[in-house]
């Protein structure tokens, strides 16, 4: 490892920088060291600074990896002086008292020192007349929720994660102080704020920062009284467990979900079929059938919306059911219906859905590789590993690699060995 140097800021133009900022916000590590050159820290430079090999940096900046784990993202931001907010940090120790870009402050607000008035200049969150406009923040943030999750389904869990962290934050800050009606409002799209974010960093494949906003909705949807969102928040928190190996968890939160008063149809059939999972995992294939036709049967159920329901679950369709069915399918050892099933429900899928089409793909290669076909288990596990390349999904890295333990050495054929070469690759990238 090369010896470090010491730390040196950067000039305030190379921050102020629309195209830095861009890079920033996207943790784009190629495009901010190519800035960085032109401010003259050239890769050797950069490799000494952020305790890294030129190698390394050589392939980060060529693209050929991706700066990922939150560790390398820290230390890249404290040795080369670019402010937490800008990568979706907290404020760093080094920060005292320094200047923030102008342009940069919109992405992150700073975390303000203890004692610090720096957050009088910069985040106003606190101030009078901020709080006069609270309601406005809360719908505009509400509004763009729609958008983050199409970036999220498309792009993957990263690309939006900053922004989202952002008006989390927001919104924590503005309920220090928010009273009456206002705070109501806040906590509703505060809960579905942070929900999304707890989805993000699971993804990621952040068990940690997950469960602390999921934790956190449900702190503001109890305050709230929204039953619907805490049904739901139950859901995820078993679908949580379930991805932790936790079946016993999974099946007992997805019940505590059922138990939640005012359900929609689409609430009760997404609990149903979660605990369907969690007795698939526990090897118990008479639960989990019942549990999936009652899912299927209350997914199929029309029912008028609610519009004071802050969170859509209109994707829990009789599709969406059989499609997570197909999954179990193959922890039940009948990998041969999971294989029909899925082939039918990925041709169905909305193509905005492609994070989740990747996750899809890696269970189809699962259940050919269970069935003993090893070519069409390569095919689909190529496909979902074109898609993870992009996204990032640890999710389907999981899978993917779950595909790779489930071929049998004798199985390994010619397009597997490839498949397993790139898997390992691509993991190698996202992960360093």
């Amino acid at each position: 490892m090369p010896k470090s140097e010491p730390p040196q800021n950067l000039p305030a133009r190379i921050l102020n920088d629309a195209e830095m900022i861009k890079a920033c916000y996207e943790r784009d590590f190629s495009r901010i060291f190519k800035i960085v050159k032109r401010a003259g820290l050239y890769p050797a430079l950069i490799a000494r600074r952020c305790d890294l090999t030129p190698s390394r940096v050589g392939e980060v900046i060529q693209g050929q990896r991706i700066i990922k784990d939150m560790a390398v993202v820290e230390r890249v931001a404290d040795r080369l002086r670019i402010p937490g907010h800008m990568l979706g940090l907290m404020r760093r120790d080094w920060e005292e008292g320094a200047k923030v870009p102008a342009g940069a402050v919109l992405l992150t607000p700073p975390e303000p020192a203890m004692g610090s008035d720096l957050a009088d200049d910069l985040w106003l969150a606190t101030s009078g007349e901020d709080l006069a406009d609270s309601e406005f923040t809360a719908t505009l943030i509400e509004s763009q929720l729609p958008q983050r999750y199409k970036s999220a389904n498309y792009f993957g869990a990263r690309q939006p994660l900053a922004t989202v962290n952002h008006d989390a934050k927001t919104i924590a800050r503005l309920l220090d102080t928010a009273n009456g009606p206002v705070r109501r409002r806040l906590l509703h799209v505060g809960s579905q704020t942070a929900e999304f974010l707890g989805w993000l960093y699971q993804d990621l494949g952040d068990f940690t920062e997950a469960a602390y906003w999921s934790d956190r909705s449900m702190e503001w949807a109890q305050e709230a009284a929204d039953h619907h969102m805490q049904s739901y928040l139950l859901f995820r928190k078993s679908h949580q467990a379930a991805a932790q190996g936790s079946p016993a968890r999974a099946v007992g939160l997805a019940q505590a979900a059922q138990y939640v008063p005012n359900r929609t149809p689409q609430l009760s059939a997404l609990a149903a079929l979660q605990e369907a999972t969690g007795h698939a995992l526990q090897g118990d294939p008479q639960a989990t059938l019942t549990k999936f036709d009652e899912a299927h049967e209350l997914a199929s159920q029309k029912y008028e919306a609610d519009p004071e329901a802050i969170v859509d679950t209109s994707y829990c369709t009789p599709t969406y059911v059989e499609i997570q069915r197909a999954n179990c399918w193959i922890d039940l050892g009948d990998p041969s219906r999971a294989i029909r099933l899925f082939e039918e429900e990925i041709a169905a899928l909305p193509q905005v859905f492609r994070n989740d089409r990747s996750v899809y793909l890696a269970r189809l290669a699962r259940a050919y590789a269970k069935a003993g076909e090893p070519e069409p288990c390569a095919e689909a596990a190529g496909k979902a590993l074109a898609i993870v390349a992009q996204t990032g999904s640890a999710r389907t890295l999981a899978e993917l690699s779950a595909v790779a333990r489930a071929v049998p050495p004798r199985q390994k054929v010619p397009a597997i060995a490839a498949f397993t070469e790139r898997l390992q690759i691509v993991r190698d990238r996202l992960t360093t």
